[in-house]
């Protein structure tokens, strides 16, 4: 078949290389523009355009889906588009251009976290299975019928971007298998069955720890800001970031937010037991292990 595909981030890169791959033909890739990176703030092109151009495939820049992308995409003539985090609506007519429509990989297991960051809340929520599910594209949100779904585990320790890098050529696989299908004309589109949960995008606050909750959750909240939006908590009125975290198994009690060292751990106490601190990087410093960073720090240490 002749596909559009639109995608932008990392995690979509393994769902084009495998489409390009395939028996189909990538017509044209829609990406999101160019954003500032680094320190420096210099623009460079999304993971997905870096990819198509070393494919040889056409790109098309849009931060939307306006009229003229409209015009665009459409006399493409495609059989079917396909998104994979491309970070941007389609409405209509685009919706109904191509032969097929639009199908959409999704990194959760629907009705559960429709939204721009269910790989985040999943972990966030202490899910134990999440998975990938490609779904045919609607006007709700995350709302269509499921063409294909492959369940799998959430590690205890995955933080939410190593196990988006574990989802992405799941995802790839069960996408190409199922665009072969609509292909053959055997695929089985079938209703979201279940209680739907919402997950929005992560900003900034959602990564303020609460030592006052159990240690299990604040290991989870660090867990799914990591590595976007990160985790951090205050010391004083400096931010601290909590760039990785262990459980404090055996660890002595002590009150929410207060620093301890016990033998060679540097641990947080939590509303329910305590929490290792294991790297972290103070408010205009660069990463350093939790160890030298309470040495520095001195005694008395409290979070908040």
């Amino acid at each position: 078949m002749r596909l559009i595909f639109a995608g932008t981030p990392e995690a979509a890169v393994p769902s084009l290389e495998a489409l390009a791959a395939s028996e189909h033909e990538v017509l044209t890739v829609v990406t999101r523009p160019p954003a500032p990176l680094g320190r420096k703030r210099v623009l460079t092109p999304s993971p997905v355009e870096s990819v198509a151009t070393s494919l040889g495939v056409p790109v098309l820049r849009a931060a939307r889906l306006g009229a003229d992308e409209t015009a665009a995409l459409t006399a493409q003539a495609a059989d079917l588009a396909v998104i994979v985090a491309y970070g941007g609506l389609v409405a209509e007519p685009l919706l109904s251009a191509p032969r097929l429509g639009w199908v959409n990989l999704h990194f959760s297991l629907l009705p559960r976290w429709r939204g721009a960051a269910p790989v985040q809340r999943a972990v966030i929520a202490g899910d134990e299975v999440t998975g990938v599910e490609v779904f045919q594209l609607e006007r709700g949100l995350d709302t269509g019928p499921v063409l294909a779904s492959e369940a799998v585990p959430i590690g205890a320790l995955e933080t939410a971007g190593h196990l988006l890098g574990r989802l992405a050529p799941i995802g790839a696989r069960v996408l190409v298998a199922t665009v072969d299908r609509l292909a053959d004309g055997t695929a089985v589109a079938v209703p979201q069955v279940g209680e739907p949960t919402l997950a929005p995008k992560l900003v900034l606050a959602d990564g303020r720890l609460d030592w006052s909750q159990p240690a299990d959750r604040v290991f989870a909240r660090v867990r799914g800001c990591t590595p976007e939006p990160g985790a951090w908590t205050t010391v004083g009125d400096r931010r601290l970031k909590v760039l990785e975290a262990a459980p404090a198994r055996g660890a002595a009690a002590t009150s929410p937010g207060v620093v301890i060292r016990e033998a060679a751990r540097v641990l947080v106490g939590c509303g329910e037991s305590a929490l290792e601190l294991v790297r972290v990087q103070p408010e205009g410093r660069g990463a350093m292990p939790a160890d030298a960073w309470l040495r520095g720090a001195g005694a008395d240490v409290v979070l908040s």
